[in-house]
């Protein structure tokens, strides 16, 4: 009578270490994403917080919540392949008119970018209210003011805007090739057309502003 040999049984991996469970709850919680300096502040002296980040995103590599780089720090996030499962039972989410929407792309790829240069890519005169709609949001902030006649405001985005599109820098925003893989630019282009490459550094003819500003100063412009 021929046994079937048993399959040697596999070791249990070890329980997760007080750091990964700390920094676990710490990322969970918080209100925003966690920069690896946050985690630092708050963890043990001398973890390794790198590799606790790095056994936190192996450990839910294939679970529904995984562990983003959002905004230059670290987030749960639900796995991108159950996002069209999960988005039926969502409210709608308060829909920007297309003229913010417009603004809201050219502060992105444009900044540090004034209400004037705005209206010149728009072709159009840009109403108030989309700024103050954006900078409502906490999608877009008011930079700082150009060195030049009248010193203009410049506009930016913000962290809120990264974490609410799931980028970890301006940088991440989508390509030329991208935008048209996306279906988003289609046609033939003017020779010469290019999408810039955004960035949020700071830019020498530009002085920063007081974050006290309040919205309704974004007209000051």
């Amino acid at each position: 009578m021929n046994r079937v040999a048993k399959a040697p049984r596999l070791p249990e991996p070890p329980p997760p270490s007080e750091a990964v469970r700390l920094a676990e709850a710490l990322i969970f919680c918080a209100p925003s994403p966690l920069t690896a300096a946050d985690l630092a502040v708050r963890l043990p002296p001398g973890t390794d917080v790198p590799a606790v980040l790095a056994e936190i995103a192996r450990a839910y590599a294939a679970r529904g919540l995984t562990l983003a780089r959002i905004a230059g720090g670290y987030a749960f996030r639900t796995a991108p392949d159950l996002a069209p499962v999960l988005r039926g039972g969502l409210p709608e989410p308060r829909k920007l008119s297309r003229a913010a929407l417009e603004t809201l792309a050219i502060v992105a790829y444009h900044q540090p970018v004034t209400r004037a240069e705005i209206e010149e890519i728009r072709g159009v005169t840009t109403s108030k209210g989309s700024l103050d709609l954006l900078l409502e949001t906490g999608w877009v902030r008011l930079r700082g003011r150009r060195r030049t006649p009248g010193r203009p405001v410049t506009y930016g985005t913000t962290p809120a805007f990264l974490d609410h599109f799931g980028l970890d820098a301006v940088s991440d925003l989508p390509g030329l090739d991208e935008l048209k893989g996306l279906g988003l630019i289609e046609g033939r282009l003017p020779a010469g057309f290019r999408v810039p490459q955004p960035g949020d550094e700071a830019q020498a003819d530009e002085d920063p502003i007081a974050d006290s500003l309040a919205p309704g100063d974004a007209a000051a412009d």
